[in-house]
């Protein structure tokens, strides 16, 4: 099913945008529903950094905690029955999350309410909680350190390079050091990126099929060959609009939002998740049960080997990050 529209679009907040994965869409349409005394369902990761969790906010200082990707399985909890009762009383509700969370709390309230209003995001697939823990403390034991937060999708290089900024406290000595390592090096990213980690469900993703949300959002990949215009090296979102409710939500949020409408065909060329599930790789049930018998230094080194890139790319992915840093700074963004 085709939507509706499709944009491509940025929020012109520039410090909000860098602290989210993309154009930070997301933060427009959150605080939309917010100064209209509604509740926004987001995912958050827990205190300790070891798992993700659904989580409710009621304020704009809150979705802080909702920006951003976060490459694991989130707990749903009692989510869904918090959402009912809210809906019930008459309350706005924005609920975001993937495609199958959306479908799954859809099908938990049987009916259509009003003032329900879902998001989902393009989904490559959703790793396994059990490893991201098992790295979560692989690094801290290296980082002699306690994690205290994790930025999956940090654009201090670039947006297209983006890498895993990770912030640890040390012990004893309890100070605050930040660490980023490339998507390229970084051994959850690619166990990740090669698919070995995801849940059995994402490799014949039903919600691919069936579009329950009324917008969809995304990264626009690509959108240097779509639209040059819309990319400034921060991000850039791709929207795609599934419901008259969607548009007029979107209609609505966009004020503070730099916008171009696009066809879906170049909207989704560098995003086939969209409508294609990942292909499960052969090594997917043997990489489990290395991780249940192997240290997780072994495991790296076996599934996470770093890609090496020649002088002549790194060079040239020097230059033009070097250069957005610059217009960036030139065009009053945050370092």
């Amino acid at each position: 099913m085709k939507p509706e529209k499709v944009y491509a679009c940025f929020n012109k907040d520039k410090d909000v945008r860098l602290s989210s994965s993309s154009g930070a869409v997301f933060s427009s349409l959150a605080e939309y529903v917010l100064n209209k005394n509604g509740i926004v369902y987001g995912v958050t990761m827990s205190e300790d950094c070891y798992s993700a969790e659904f989580i409710a906010v009621t304020d704009r200082s809150g979705l802080t905690k909702l920006r951003g990707s976060k490459y694991l399985q989130a707990k749903v909890g009692d989510t869904f029955k918090k959402v009912k009762v809210e809906l019930q009383a008459g309350k706005l509700v924005l609920f975001t999350g993937t495609g199958c969370q959306v479908n799954g709390l859809k099908n938990f309230l049987g009916k259509d309410y009003k003032n329900l209003i879902c998001v989902d995001v393009i989904c490559h697939g959703a790793p396994s909680p059990a490893l991201w823990r098992e790295y979560a403390q692989y690094q801290e034991k290296k980082m002699r350190g306690k994690l205290k937060s994790i930025n999956f999708r940090c654009k201090d290089d670039s947006w297209a390079d983006f890498g895993m900024k990770e912030v640890i406290k040390s012990i004893p000595k309890n100070k605050m050091k930040k660490y980023f390592i490339s998507k390229d090096n970084d051994s959850y990213m690619r166990m990740f990126l090669q698919d070995y980690c995801l849940r059995p469900s994402c490799y014949e993703c039903t919600a691919k099929k069936v579009k329950m949300s009324d917008l969809t959002i995304a990264d626009f990949w690509g959108i240097n060959n779509v639209a040059p215009d819309m990319d400034d090296g921060l991000g850039t979102s791709l929207v795609l609009i599934r419901t008259a409710k969607g548009n007029e939500l979107f209609e609505s949020a966009n004020r503070n939002m730099k916008m171009k409408e696009v066809s879906y065909e170049d909207g989704v060329k560098g995003n086939p998740a969209e409508y294609k599930s990942c292909a499960r790789p052969s090594q997917r049930d043997k990489f489990f049960e290395d991780m249940r018998t192997m240290g997780f230094d072994d495991l790296k080194e076996k599934y996470a080997v770093p890609i090496q890139y020649s002088l002549k790319i790194r060079v040239k992915r020097k230059i033009k990050t070097t250069v957005k840093r610059i217009l960036r700074v030139i065009g009053g963004g945050r370092e």
